[in-house]
């Protein structure tokens, strides 16, 4: 039932947004150089690397690190990084992993490949059996702000609590989350 509702919903998302998209993707391309798509390695279910896609917020001469490992982030932001990020419209090209089955809307979010710890306590905790999500328990609970072992926990928690109801009430709470910018740091 989980994969027909991604299925569905980022389908019908991708009609719904097909204007933001080509617009964001038109204000990528215009205020900086590179690709306006970032494929990002990402840890999957089952610890497997798979492809993110993400609209490209940062410089291509960015260090492949989180966010808040690089000293003075804000230096690698393009122009419209900031909005994109502050907006969460950065996001919308992982209705594409969603498709694909790499991703659920809800769920931990995927770590990047070096993200070792995060990766560890996953593993200790059974939460690398889940598919990550564009959302999820932590997002709602703290998103950016949230050291590793908080975001882990909320991470279990939703292992234990999932549900369809409990998936519905995190989206829900991700577009209030969104719309009041609330957590997001860069």
């Amino acid at each position: 039932m989980k994969r027909i509702f991604d299925l569905v919903l980022a389908l019908l998302a991708f009609i719904v947004l097909a204007i933001p998209i080509i617009v964001v993707s038109l204000c990528v391309r215009l205020t900086s150089k590179g690709p306006i798509i970032y494929w990002s390695d990402r840890v999957g279910c089952n610890n497997t690397i798979f492809k993110m896609p993400k609209f490209r917020t940062m410089r291509i001469d960015t260090p492949a690190l989180a966010t808040h490992l690089l000293t003075n982030p804000e230096q690698f932001l393009t122009p419209v990084g900031p909005f994109l990020r502050k907006s969460s419209l950065d996001e919308l090209p992982q209705l594409w992993s969603i498709i694909k089955g790499d991703m659920s809307f809800v769920g931990p979010r995927p770590a990047l490949f070096n993200q070792d710890d995060l990766i560890v306590l996953r593993t200790q905790y059974g939460v690398d059996k889940l598919l990550p999500g564009l959302t999820g328990w932590a997002q709602i609970n703290g998103r950016d702000e949230l050291p590793i072992p908080d975001k882990v926990h909320f991470d279990q928690q939703y292992l234990q609590r999932r549900s369809f109801g409990f998936d519905l009430y995190i989206i829900w709470m991700t577009f209030v989350k969104v719309l009041r910018r609330d957590g997001v740091v860069h």
